[in-house]
């Protein structure tokens, strides 16, 4: 008898219970993500022209993808431990200011003007988590005063370093011959597309050159920071305290999780990650200027949104912000290949968060058993 109820006990336990492969397929947060990517591909091979999904044509959209996948995938992170950063797109315009008055205007070695760049950063991903923990305020509302005071330290300062210009030029003179130039500005890979070329693989100019003359950076590393997000948030213990610092802060804290340090961890991270596209934006450029980033923040976001991160925190995933990322790359960048008017870009943002955002919480309430 004991026996039997036991095994009763066992079956009504969710906890031992069976559970089938469709319903973890649907607890994946990448899934909407995954679904939008294969709905808006059809789309476009639908009623673009060829052209875009060749190898240039996808190299095309996949570097505005990178650009914003790498604020997209920390904003991911950040919202999975229950905060959100809105400075994030100012944050470019004033790590670019950083990077190039250090460069141009001080004359600093790139080595030395990276590093001094990245400290600004970590100052001011400090400074957020400072406050928002210390006084207890919304990083809503902490980061959207970041927002403008970064957008107007960015315009004062470089009307100071370019007597009273909002943009400031020379940086790729300045960083000419620099040994880390290649890794934050070019191509990867220059060689092994020379070779595929020769040999027939990818297409070329009339010349013989190709072209595609390699991997733009930009995309090595959105690739590089989506891995290894993703392998901390699965597979270490800093990952799990993510997870519960942004789904259940007390308890976490009760259970001995450092919630602090965690969301001060996450904070920096993300202002780090702005720095990191404000200096592959500006060596490419040649430039920077105010308006740098502008609305990134939002876009981060939305992409974040979209690949199945929710706005409560606890809950989502850097793989799914990085599909989110392409798909945004993909219509930008695709629409110019359509004979649609491109400022249908700003009406899918809008309809993909609403969607992403009513996906989400179905799909949370029906699989998870949220209320």
């Amino acid at each position: 008898m004991t026996e039997a109820r036991q095994d009763q006990g066992d079956a009504g336990d969710e906890r031992v219970q069976q559970v089938s492969p469709l319903v973890q397929l649907l607890k994946r947060p990448e899934l909407g993500a995954l679904a939008g990517f294969v709905a808006v591909t059809f789309f476009f091979i639908l009623v673009a022209d060829r052209s875009m999904f060749s190898l240039a044509g996808t190299i095309n959209f996949l570097v505005p993808a990178a650009q914003l996948g790498i604020l997209a995938v920390a904003a991911s992170v950040l919202m999975i431990g229950g905060e959100f950063d809105l400075s994030i797109g100012s944050m470019v315009a004033f790590s670019g200011f950083v990077f190039a008055s250090c460069m141009v205007t001080i004359g600093l070695p790139l080595e030395v003007s990276i590093l001094a760049t990245f400290v600004a950063a970590v100052c001011v991903g400090l400074a957020n988590g400072l406050i928002v923990l210390r006084t207890g305020l919304p990083s809503f509302i902490v980061t959207l005063a970041g927002l403008f005071i970064l957008r107007g330290l960015s315009l004062v300062g470089l009307k100071w370093a370019s007597n009273g210009q909002t943009q400031l030029r020379g940086v790729r003179e300045a960083s000419e011959g620099a040994l880390l130039a290649p890794i934050f500005s070019g191509d990867a890979f220059s060689g092994a597309f020379v070779w595929l070329a020769d040999n027939g693989y990818i297409e070329t100019f009339r010349s013989g050159a190709p072209r595609v003359s390699g991997i733009p950076v930009e995309i090595l590393w959105f690739i590089l920071i989506a891995l290894v997000a993703t392998f901390v948030l699965l597979r270490t213990p800093f990952g799990n305290w993510i997870f519960a610092a942004g789904g259940d802060p007390n308890a976490a804290l009760n259970s001995g999780v450092p919630v602090a340090r965690v969301k001060i961890t996450l904070f920096v991270f993300t202002a780090c990650c702005a720095t990191l596209v404000a200096i592959i934006t500006v060596m490419d450029a040649g430039s920077t200027d105010a308006r740098r980033g502008f609305q990134k923040e939002f876009e981060a976001i939305i992409a974040a949104v979209i690949g199945g991160t929710l706005l409560t925190g606890g809950y989502g995933s850097a793989i799914g912000a990085f599909i989110g990322a392409i798909i945004f790359g993909m219509v930008l960048i695709g629409l110019s290949f359509t004979d649609i008017d491109q400022d249908w870009y700003l009406v899918f943002l809008g309809t993909m968060l609403l969607i992403a955002v009513l996906l989400n919480n179905a799909v949370r309430k029906r699989i998870t058993g949220g209320a």
